[in-house]
């Protein structure tokens, strides 16, 4: 659900959030290994895009330090650097995939998409169902008794994130945490708006429950 992408190419690094972004990820980027592991110590992130020749810290010791702390997040190296001996020495540091560039964009959103199944705690299945309601975690559809949701990418992610959760209450900050971005205005309705819309398009009988101060339940 949440991506940080370290690299140094400005442009690049803004070409690949704003992809990762339409895809339904919340994304933060940042451009040397110092910003990295700053990032990487306030927020939970799913997963690492992890530039190896970053200023700073450099990559492979932003990797080394992410597995030395037992960190859950996965760590996906996108590197210029694609000789074998480039990628079995990254993914000895720790990565956990290891994407050349240059690289083609559905592929990197495919490869994300799978670390973060494997990065959930306990690992998300291809598929979530309960009462009727079905997310296909890795086509990225939604339905509801056969209908299909016609989600929007946030809308699916909050839809995923209340599935994942079993019938356990979720609460707006966690939404907040784990589908929106390090920039998103901890008042803002945005999770109120967004569940608003869900229920709309979830339809009859209502599946979503509220607790006022507790948080969301499906």
């Amino acid at each position: 659900m949440r991506v940080l992408v370290a690299e140094d190419e400005t442009v690049l690094a803004g070409f690949v959030a704003a992809g990762l972004r339409r895809a339904g990820f919340a994304v933060d980027t940042v451009h040397s290994g110092d910003a990295a592991l700053d990032h990487l110590g306030l927020y939970d992130y799913d997963v690492v895009v992890l530039d190896r020749d970053l200023p700073g810290v450099h990559g492979d010791e932003v990797a080394r330090r992410l597995v030395a702390g037992g960190s859950r997040t996965r760590i996906l190296m996108l590197t210029a650097a694609v000789a074998l001996e480039d990628r079995v020495r990254g993914l000895d540091l720790g990565a956990d995939d290891y994407l050349g560039k240059p690289f083609e964009f559905p592929e990197l959103v495919s490869r994300v998409r799978a670390l973060r199944r494997r990065s959930a705690r306990p690992p998300v299945p291809p598929v979530l169902e309960r009462h009727g309601v079905r997310v296909d975690t890795v086509r990225r559809t939604a339905e509801r008794d056969g209908r299909d949701l016609g989600l929007s990418p946030k809308e699916l992610v909050v839809l995923q994130v209340l599935l994942e959760a079993d019938g356990a209450f979720v609460s707006a900050e966690e939404l907040l945490e784990r589908a929106w971005d390090a920039h998103t205005d901890p008042f803002t309705g945005a999770v109120r708006v967004c569940m608003s819309k869900l229920r709309g398009k979830l339809g009859e009988p209502p599946v979503i429950r509220t607790v006022q101060g507790v948080g969301y339940a499906l």
